[in-house]
């Protein structure tokens, strides 16, 4: 089991607040741990770090512009912890310039289920868009994008809007929080009540609205040739 912590914009326009005990798995954990403490989202009002970051705010997101955050989730990877999957005690940190000019600037380190939005030709040909989320994880090389395994807990969060965005963190187009469709969730009964009560502001799971964008694992890519 994992601690969960949320605040969200109600339709009076108050922050509510919970913490709750939820299990430690994908379902869960995909839904709090994109972005590391300290990383620089971009808002109306420039660069704020994430965990300052309060429901209400105005994000920038690159379909729509500035968006109002709606939701926030914070969770606690500890490496190392017994019981916790390896990846969930992980972090990836991109070098400045890593991706093009100022693509990160400076270094961005992002939580262990954060997704990058990927540009290449084999994207186009599998999706028939102009690029789809791809596990930041899968793109680490050693070199630009490094796997860091903290020395101590370190605070983790994800960030949810009315529907589905592209985010900019550090100048990095980053996935913001979506569900994918119920059958890619794979919960049911009792564990699909008590992940949508981490969404206070959502009545239904409809209310996530649809995917906007492909996502893809590297391996997929591979398979064509160009990555």
């Amino acid at each position: 089991m994992r601690k969960y912590e949320v605040t969200w914009l109600d339709r009076s326009g108050d922050i509510g607040e919970l913490v709750r005990v939820a299990p430690a798995i994908a379902a869960f954990e995909d839904a709090f741990s994109a972005f590391a403490r300290g990383t620089l989202i971009s808002t109306a009002q420039g660069p704020v770090a994430v965990e300052d970051l309060l429901p209400g705010d105005m994000v920038k997101t690159v379909e729509e512009g500035f968006q109002p955050l709606l939701w926030k989730g914070s969770t606690t990877i500890v490496p190392n912890a017994r019981g916790q999957s390896p990846q969930m005690g992980r972090l990836t940190r991109i070098a400045a310039d890593a991706l093009g000019v100022a693509r990160p600037m400076p270094d961005l380190v992002l939580g262990p289920k954060a997704r990058i939005y990927h540009r290449t030709e084999a994207v186009q040909r599998l999706t028939r868009a102009d690029g789809a989320f791809v596990p930041a994880r899968d793109m680490i090389d050693g070199i630009n994008l490094i796997e860091l395994t903290p020395m101590s807990a370190v605070p983790v969060y994800h960030l949810g809007f009315a529907g589905h965005h592209r985010l900019i963190a550090c100048g990095v187009e980053i996935e913001s929080h979506h569900p994918g469709t119920l059958h890619e969730l794979a919960l049911r009964g009792e564990n699909l009540g008590l992940y949508m009560s981490l969404f206070p502001h959502f009545d239904d799971f409809a209310d996530f609205g649809p995917l906007r964008y492909a996502r893809l694992r590297m391996s997929d890519l591979e398979m064509l040739g160009v990555a």
